[in-house]
């Protein structure tokens, strides 16, 4: 292909995806609106996109820009003296390492278990798979969707080497009561990770007067995600720990092979400088003043858009929101699935979640500062999309296949019963491949109505069916 048809083929293909830029996509992306920095971060990832993060004597310029990021993100996070931090790919690896180093500084602990909220990140229920680190789940409070201290008490034992509280919450946007829970995680001489991957860039920014930092003694590490609200290119991410003796159970060496001596920060050994760079340099032009009124801008959207929802028929917000997040809840009219099939036909992504214990499916806004000007627009598409769901009434799974569903044992779900429950879900083509509809209320209905572990067992089937070489 020359490069003209590459180009045009890259272009073709892009056109498929969500918008990155212009505050529709609420979901997945975060777009401050400032054309200016997103261009200077872009050349920055090109300009270091072939340096190697894996040998710091090497590229002592990325070392540099890391020392720098942890740096500043100490002064946000109320680090103290003597503070450590590493860069990661994403929030699931630095919640990862954070896990993996509470194991590693309790040999003597034979069955480690970390104590979560059911509100926590599913990248806490990755980790204990990963790392063999046995998660107890504790129940919110079911008033604010907050972390229950007590009931967090109750739950650590002498096998707990973890307590976990998020700033705020992916799902309900509400901050965990951190002081309480890292009190309690001290008290019983273990650590306390606060997964502030989403909030951390932000809360600092509005000045949110619930202490959730280190300024809250038995808090030992934190994580924050660059590539979200310090809006810079993916995927940077920080693991910010209290101390480098608490930090050393995520550092790898081994020099037990002929080649060099692995040494590792992270899970990570190769890692480009592309996104390390582009952090650095958008975080630069930025600067605290420009990330206080973006900040601002944010959280302004969400409580423009919160108090909105107010006056639109069927739809109410969940639970108030403390930072940039937003959880809405459809009445008996209609349903969230719909809602977000009618707001994707105008224009405008939103995640639905689904059911989970007591919290019925909702409607998920993660609101950047390129919003904010739209809000008015958006209100309206919601008001029409919710008055377009309430005339088609609630999506309904048929009795017959929900039966058949409730019927299938995930642990037993073979190739051929895939491939049956694809055909009864109307998700397969005619050659029995998959098929996914353009309007995905009726199939997330159904995955609604599905026990979590066939749901994961489905789409698991499903991602398999996604990610195959395209034939030739």
């Amino acid at each position: 292909m020359s490069a003209e048809e590459v180009r045009a083929t890259l272009e073709a293909l892009r056109a498929t995806d969500l918008p990155v830029h212009g505050g529709r996509t609420l979901a997945y992306v975060y777009d401050s609106g400032l054309a200016d920095a997103d261009a200077l971060g872009l050349e920055a990832l090109a300009m270091f996109a072939g340096a190697n993060g894996l040998d710091p004597t090497a590229f002592p310029s990325l070392l540099r820009m890391e020392n720098d990021l942890v740096a500043s993100a100490g002064r946000l996070l109320d680090a103290p003296e003597g503070f450590v931090g590493s860069a990661t790919s994403g929030g699931t690896e630095s919640i990862l390492l954070a896990v993996l180093a509470a194991r590693e500084g309790a040999p003597h602990v034979a069955s480690p278990s970390m104590v979560l909220p059911t509100s926590a990140h599913a990248a806490f229920l990755k980790a204990a798979k990963y790392l063999g680190v046995r998660p107890v789940l504790v129940d919110v409070d079911p008033t604010t969707l907050r972390a229950d201290p007590a009931a967090t008490a109750a739950a650590i034992d002498e096998s707990t080497i973890l307590v976990v509280a998020s700033a705020p919450s992916y799902a309900h946007g509400v901050v965990d009561p951190v002081a309480e829970l890292a009190a309690l995680a001290a008290e019983r001489g273990v650590r306390c990770h606060v997964d502030a991957c989403i909030g951390g860039w932000v809360l600092p920014h509005l000045g949110h007067p619930a202490p959730w930092t280190f300024a809250v003694e038995g808090v030992t590490s934190i994580s924050v995600d660059l590539h979200k609200y310090a809006y810079t290119s993916k995927g940077v991410s920080l693991l910010l720990h209290r101390s480098a003796e608490l930090r050393r159970g995520h550092l790898f060496a081994s020099a037990d092979w002929p080649g060099y001596t692995m040494l590792n920060a992270t899970m990570q050994s190769t890692r480009s400088g592309g996104p390390l760079a582009a952090a650095w340099a958008v975080t630069r032009t930025i600067g605290e003043a420009g990330y206080v009124r973006l900040a601002t801008e944010a959280r302004e959207a969400t409580v423009a858009i919160a108090r909105g929802v107010a006056a639109v028929d069927g739809l109410d917000v969940l639970v108030e929101p403390d930072s940039t997040l937003l959880a809405l809840v459809a009445d008996e009219t209609c349903d969230v699935f719909t809602i977000a099939d009618e707001m994707l036909a105008r224009g405008w992504f939103t995640q639905p979640q689904m059911a989970f214990r007591d919290v019925p499916p909702t409607l998920h806004l993660t609101l950047s500062a390129a919003t904010a000007p739209s809000v008015p627009e958006f209100l309206q598409a919601l008001v029409d999309a919710t008055a377009a769901a309430r005339a088609a009434g609630p999506v309904a799974v048929d009795p017959a296949l929900a039966g058949f569903v409730a019927a299938i044992d995930p642990a037993t779900l073979d190739e051929a019963g895939f491939a049956g429950l694809l055909s009864a879900a109307g998700l397969a083509g005619d050659d029995g491949s998959l098929s996914l509809p353009e309007r995905m209320a009726p199939v997330n209905a159904l995955l609604d109505a599905c026990p979590p572990a066939l749901r994961e067992a489905l789409l698991l089937g499903v991602l398999d069916r996604l990610s195959r070489p395209t034939p030739s």
